[in-house]
């Protein structure tokens, strides 16, 4: 074998070494490729892009290198801003769209990213360098992207049947002597100590949900169930509105999710980017329900099940 095919061979083996590494990625965590240019590790909470760039022969040797560093920083910088831009901020718009619309929030949005940190640099076989950089979706870009008027979110009010039949009690009508309504959601949740929820899961696999910054759950008369309205700002702005995970096993590990999560199975994906999650009117009470004795919405515990 000459010298050409060992090259090919060793080439070849690397490719794909880095895609199964890539699919081993993929199966353990939501990892989400954007735009060609990047991807986003929605359990991390991170945007990752390299950038490549060749040796100068023009300049000096001891140059050269330092050159190509620098050149392939700047490729890394162009894609990570590009997969910035084709992330989902919610169901209804993408970051792009958010900064063709706000010139203040484009600068935020292009100086947080500025701020990248080095992942690795790799030295290539053909004397070429590979930068791979990566910033985070809190904190600063999180700042610039969520929507400023967090809070305000009322939970649903109890729902009370006849406890003959188990249908909803009409609203007006008197409760006849001797009779006392139950609760729709009794018997399905406790809230002793010990087993109050912690968390909250929504099971959404296979119904193409994609992940976004501010996702919301919504019942099936379009009611926000959650979303900005219920979240404390300050820690969707420091741990992201939710998280995301392949299977229940991985969403329930999830600190996020608590000891004890409540879990829900979603009824469809919605909106036009399939970001946010229809739940029944009654696993809607459900979670409001819990919601109120424990104050895991208002702190992002939030995490969805997604393919």
């Amino acid at each position: 074998m000459n010298m050409k095919m060992q090259k090919l061979n060793g080439l070849l083996v690397l490719c794909l070494l880095i895609f199964a590494g890539f699919q081993a990625a993929i199966a353990q965590g939501v990892v989400q490729k954007v735009d060609d240019a990047g991807v986003v590790d929605w359990g991390a909470q991170i945007i990752r892009a390299s950038g490549i760039a060749g040796i100068n022969p023009n300049l000096p040797p001891g140059a050269q290198r330092a050159s190509a560093i620098e050149a392939a920083k700047l490729a890394a910088l162009r894609n990570l801003l590009q997969a910035v831009q084709g992330v989902n901020l919610t169901s209804e718009t993408t970051v792009r769209n958010a900064t063709l619309e706000n010139d203040v929030i484009q600068s935020q949005v292009s100086g947080a990213v500025r701020h990248f940190t080095i992942v690795d640099t790799r030295y290539l076989s053909d004397q070429s360098v590979e930068v791979e950089i990566e910033v985070p979706i809190t904190g600063v870009l999180a700042d610039a992207l969520l929507p400023k008027d967090f809070g305000g979110g009322q939970f649903l009010a109890p729902v009370y049947v006849c406890p003959t039949c188990g249908q909803p009690w009409p609203a007006g009508k008197p409760v006849p002597a001797g009779v006392q309504l139950v609760r729709a959601d009794s018997g399905r949740a406790n809230f002793s100590a010990g087993s109050a929820n912690t968390g909250l899961v929504i099971n959404a696999k296979g119904l193409g949900l994609v992940p976004a910054m501010a996702p919301k759950i919504i019942n099936e008369s379009g009611r926000e169930i959650y979303g900005s309205r219920f979240v404390n700002r300050e820690w969707a702005v420091k741990y992201g509105m939710a998280g995301y995970a392949r299977d229940l096993g991985q969403a329930r590990n999830n600190e996020r999710a608590g000891k004890n999560p409540l879990v829900i199975n979603a009824l469809r994906a919605s909106g036009p980017n399939k970001a946010d999650v229809v739940v029944s009117d009654a696993d809607a009470q459900r979670i409001h329900q819990a919601a109120q004795y424990q104050n895991f919405l208002e702190k992002c515990r939030v995490m969805f099940i997604v393919d």
